[in-house]
């Protein structure tokens, strides 16, 4: 598959056989749907949605732009588990990595990087929180399965007096500045092997255990095994040294989570175990990153049919991400998009794939030896995740009824073949404004009225009815 290709979903049989999809259950609960000002209402899933007509949903990959950082010693391989975070004071972004003496590197720009200064303890995930009163403390850290940390500059670190949140080998570490939450992913087990689970507190002092909420399930098992199959076939791609039927099988490795626009995306990296190493107490396989989307941190829903949101590259391709994809806990905002620093892999693990298999067969894997792994560049359009497509025939989407918290509707859409126009229907359903058509790339189309709008509307109750044809919807927003 190419690495910008998208994955169409369709909506249901009963929608496409009716032609539309009447939402139903808790999100359809006018009373639950809030549109705060200026929050961005995607498209990931059903909430806050009425009716769909003839639209279908469509997962993005984010375009791959190569690897940012490698190993100054090749014989070592770099990975991260977090994001770059912009220091004001230095004016820099800073990122830290593990698998290399130098873990802390630094940036002007995000895409030219340079060793920072040696940091005096081994930091794996930072946030900068901008909100502390105390500067010796803004940059934050877990040290997983050992406590916390904080620095005034990102290298001068001191261990806090918190308790531990219980890990195995994997974290994530995020911060929600809309309500000044710490998340906190970390590895646990579940049926299927390794899971997810999460903790969280608003002081960095006390921290809720949630406990494991994110799990591989038989499905994962089925589309897994396809997953696998289809691996082997494709000999575009790097091939896992050892292929035994027996071991196969799909967990959760790790998963960054972070908010974004009202809501928290996780981004599963589901490990495929392929076969067993022989002289060695774990398995081959490969990573696909996913999608997921939850408003509580407990409940997720999966996003895109679990299909990949970042895969591997091609052998030929040059690229690092060819066997081990582990994402970042967020990407950072760069104007209209989304950067995802993440980790790729040539293969799996550093230990060497040599042994012997019962029956005898001595298996080496040739040339794995320099130059493992970097860390990696994803852009993805902003709110760019899943889009809601119209073909030539026109597709409707109607919101649930919610308060017009302002009078200025914008939208994130592409319709560069197609055209958009919105309408604006009070609580009994009657039409109340139509807008004039937008056609073009909008990534912040502003909506003009045929007639007054959304004037005097304020505090309203109302419902959007979005009317699509050629092209894609990611998402609206209203603003002042």
């Amino acid at each position: 598959m190419d690495r910008q290709s998208a994955w169409r979903i369709r909506l249901s049989s009963l929608a496409l056989s009716a032609g539309w999809l009447l939402v139903s259950g808790p999100a359809a609960v006018a009373d639950e749907f809030v549109v705060a000002k200026s929050q961005r209402q995607l498209l990931l899933d059903d909430h806050g949605i009425a009716q769909i007509q003839n639209l279908q949903r469509t997962l993005h990959q984010p375009v791959k732009r190569g690897a940012v950082i490698r190993s100054p010693d090749p014989k070592k391989t770099i990975q991260t588990r977090t994001a770059p975070v912009w220091d004001p004071e230095a004016r820099v972004y800073k990122i830290w990595v593990l698998g290399i003496d130098q873990n802390l590197w630094q940036s002007p720009d995000g895409l030219h990087w340079t060793p920072g200064p040696k940091t005096n303890m081994d930091i794996r995930m930072v946030v900068y929180d901008a909100q502390d009163p105390d500067p010796s403390r803004r940059f934050k850290a877990p040290l997983l399965n050992q406590g916390f940390a904080v620095s005034p500059d990102g290298v001068h670190w001191e261990s806090v007096e918190v308790g531990k949140v219980q890990s195995s080998d994997e974290g994530n570490f995020s911060l929600d500045t809309e309500n000044g939450l710490f998340v906190h992913t970390v590895k646990r087990g579940s049926r299927f092997g390794r899971a997810l689970a999460i903790a969280t507190s608003r002081d960095f002092v006390t921290w809720d255990d949630l406990g494991v909420v994110f799990v591989s399930d038989e499905r994962d098992q089925e589309l897994g095994k396809a997953n696998i199959l289809a691996r082997f076939e494709d000999k575009t791609l790097n091939q896992p040294p050892y292929n035994d039927p027996a071991v196969y099988r799909v967990d959760v490795y790790n998963m960054g989570v972070f908010r974004y626009e009202g809501l928290y995306i996780g981004m599963p990296a589901m490990y495929h175990a392929t076969g067993p190493v022989p002289n060695y107490p774990n398995t081959v396989g490969f990573h696909l990153v996913q999608l997921a989307c939850s408003r509580d941190l407990q409940h997720w829903h999966r996003l895109g049919d679990r299909q990949p949101f970042i895969g591997p590259s091609k052998l030929d391709s040059g690229a690092y991400d060819l066997t081990q994809i582990l994402p970042p806990s967020t990407p950072i905002l760069r104007d209209d998009e989304l950067w995802f620093y993440y980790t790729g892999l040539k293969w799996r693990g550093s230990f060497t794939y040599v042994g012997t298999f019962p029956n005898g067969e001595h298996v080496p894997i040739p040339g794995k030896d320099r130059d493992g792994g970097a860390i990696c560049l994803a852009v993805l359009r902003r709110d760019g995740f899943i889009s809601l497509d119209a073909a030539d025939k026109q597709g409707i989407l109607q919101t649930q009824p919610f308060q017009l918290p302002a009078e200025k509707l914008e939208v994130n859409a592409n319709v560069r073949g197609g055209d958009l126009q919105v309408e604006v229907l009070d609580e009994a359903g009657t039409l109340l404004s139509r807008s004039e058509t937008l056609s073009g790339d909008l990534l912040q189309g502003t909506v003009i009225w045929q007639d007054e709008g959304l004037s005097g509307l304020a505090g309203k109750t109302v419902s959007l009815r979005f009317r699509l044809r050629g092209g894609s919807l990611y998402s609206y927003w209203l603003t002042d």
